[in-house]
């Protein structure tokens, strides 16, 4: 007699419906996660949708589903709204924490979006519950940064040098189209009458007068951080015959961006260079939950490791025992 195996029916219709909580093993983190924003206090993320009292407008996802989705999502290492609604499809706890609904990537994003301010004290709220629950031991804490890309080009960053050089020249160039805007106003205004407007500035004008005040914005952004960071380094009490620069003035070299001015030009780990920010994430290494995150704009991981364990502290009223970080 052959092997007897178990059956086998893709195609079997079930007589009477699964419950999608049967499908994820007990103990799993979806059911804590579920529960636990079951218990939160949502009203700030209901108060938008109560102003809709007419019911006009398209139906709206329940605020606990979506939130349910990116608190898991985020526990599990998936930041991406197309990754996350990719995985909604795809996995079962994601599956049950939306009950079968499949919200899209725009959905997710704008939800983040619109109720940003409210995330940091839910995700606070998340972390103590799962503390109390003994869901994260804080017996070692592992930390870690990753670059993630500013909604900016590189292309759009200029030295602190190169602002200079480009005001002076721009300056020069505004000075020139101004006497020949004044020129060609003097002749509309001999042939056209008094009666039409002569102030009017070309259009090339109004262009590099507007550049110019995004290089000198970017100019006197770039001379604050550098005054601020000397006088925090105690560069300001030193002998100016002994400094490479002077006090408060960057260096030729520091880049400011004009689209995202708070991102900076990271290598990332592809080996080349983005405009990005700096994500920083605390895990408690024995439940893999994040209890802390924060996200900087400087390119090195190694001045946020303090910071970061002290945030961890704070969201779960414990203090680490060991911390893993690499030499980074």
């Amino acid at each position: 007699m052959g092997q007897v195996f178990y059956p086998y029916e893709p195609d079997q219709t079930l007589l009477l419906p699964p419950s999608l909580r049967d499908w994820v093993p007990e103990g799993h983190l979806a059911h804590f996660v579920s529960d636990t924003v079951d218990e939160l206090d949502l009203t700030a993320l209901y108060a938008r949708y109560e102003q809709r009292e007419d019911g006009r407008g398209q139906l709206a996802y329940e605020p606990r589903l979506l939130l349910k989705l990116l608190i898991y999502a985020y526990a599990v290492g998936l930041f991406s709204s197309r990754k996350i609604a990719k995985a909604v499809e795809e996995l079962v706890p994601l599956r049950y924490l939306a009950a079968g609904q499949l919200p899209s990537h725009r959905t997710l994003a704008r939800f983040r979006q619109e109720h940003s301010a409210q995330f940091q004290g839910l995700f606070v709220q998340v972390v103590r519950i799962a503390r109390a629950a003994g869901l994260v031991a804080m017996g070692t804490l592992a930390i870690d940064g990753s670059k993630l890309k500013a909604n900016a080009s590189k292309h759009k960053a200029m030295s602190y040098g190169r602002m200079q050089e480009e005001d002076a020249r721009l300056r020069r160039e505004i000075e020139q189209l101004t006497q020949r805007a004044q020129a060609i106003d003097a002749a509309e205004d001999t042939e056209f009458g008094p009666d039409v407007r002569g102030d009017e500035l070309p259009a090339e004008l109004q262009r590099r007068e507007t550049r110019r005040a995004k290089i000198r914005e970017a100019m006197e952004r770039l001379e604050a951080e550098a005054a601020a960071h000397d006088d925090a380094s105690g560069r300001g009490q030193a002998r100016p015959g002994r400094l490479k620069r002077p006090i408060g003035v960057p260096p030729a070299s520091k880049q400011m961006n004009f689209t995202d001015p708070e991102s900076r030009l990271m290598k990332t780990a592809s080996g080349g260079f983005e405009q990005c920010y700096n994500a920083q994430l605390a895990i408690d290494a024995e439940r893999q939950i994040i209890v802390a995150a924060d996200v900087t704009e400087s390119a090195a991981d190694n001045g946020q490791l303090v910071p970061l364990e002290e945030q961890a502290e704070v969201n779960t009223g414990v203090r680490t025992a060991t911390l893993l970080a690499d030499a980074g």
